[in-house]
């Protein structure tokens, strides 16, 4: 499947607060992540916005930039219901529409939604067979290999390659995409998902940098431990630098060229901002004109 990989360009954004947005809001960020010159909007689902819905927002607020549901929950809806909804988008936006699955949380599959949660590379595995299967959609249409997975560790990002065009990495070091990159294989697309905090002075960005590492620690301990972050139970100043890049653009912008460096096809930036109600359009801005196209 790699070899029919999307043009996603070589920086997107990562909009991980849009459900912080009214609905106008969600579309004037769109029309000016597309305007600003980046090649894919990003975003993730969780207890917010429905993905398929909010893919159809984005698609329609925005003329060529491809619009990316990072992380549909597998657990929001059933796959046959998955690959008729993909198949909508794909009909009506034909090109610009890419689904990256997500394996769910236990606490969203079985708390929030009601669920049981399972072993995620089997439950994924699972989803994908019936995904490929599934008889639903559009008249004329047909099951698309146009997916990702939203993967960390070596199981899920090893099904990725197997079974969809790639993976998409979030809030991981540089060298953990030299290892994605192996375990992907020279082949199919890697996505990474950059946390970042804009300032000129980074004794400004420090604290939201922590703060940021702190929250992206329950789920990366053991594989930040593996990378040698040693102090991956307290967010020291080297694995809150590694997680998180801040600092200026020129700063943002060399994490950048290091995840491409070490074999990244894609980076998408999540800006994080003491603000997150707010759609950070300045700083995108500035971005990107330190950003390679």
């Amino acid at each position: 499947m790699s070899a029919h990989r999307p043009d996603l360009a070589r920086v997107g954004i990562w909009a991980g607060d849009l459900d912080n947005y009214p609905a106008a809001g969600v579309r004037e960020a769109a029309g000016a992540v597309e305007d600003f010159g980046y090649g894919t909007l990003w975003f993730p689902e969780t207890t917010g916005r429905e993905a398929a819905a909010q893919a159809a927002i984005l698609l329609s607020a925005t003329r060529r930039i491809t619009v990316a549901a990072g992380a549909a929950d597998i657990y929001a809806r059933d796959a046959v219901t998955t690959a008729a909804a993909q198949r909508t988008l794909e009909e009506a936006f034909p090109g610009r529409f890419l689904l990256g699955l997500w394996e769910s949380h236990p606490s969203l599959a079985e708390d929030v939604r009601g669920h049981r949660f399972g072993s995620p590379p089997a439950t994924m595995r699972s989803y994908l067979d019936v995904l490929d299967a599934a008889p639903f959609g559009p008249p004329a249409t047909t099951a698309s290999p146009h997916r990702v997975l939203a993967a960390l560790d070596p199981a899920m990002l090893a099904l990725a390659a197997e079974r969809t065009w790639g993976a998409n990495v979030l809030g991981m070091p540089v060298e953990h995409t030299r290892k994605a990159r192996a375990v992907l294989g020279p082949d199919a697309l890697l996505a990474v998902t950059q946390l970042c905090v804009l300032s000129p002075d980074r004794s400004r960005t420090a604290e939201l940098a922590r703060a940021t590492a702190a929250a992206a620690l329950p789920n990366r301990r053991t594989l930040l431990g593996d990378l040698g972050y040693g102090d991956a139970d307290t967010p020291g100043d080297r694995l809150v630098d590694a997680v998180v890049a801040h600092g200026n653009a020129e700063d943002i912008a060399r994490r950048v060229h290091g995840h491409l460096d070490a074999g990244a096809d894609h980076v998408s930036l999540h800006l994080l901002t003491a603000t997150p109600h707010t759609p950070p359009t300045r700083q995108w801005e500035e971005l990107a004109a330190h950003l390679p196209t």
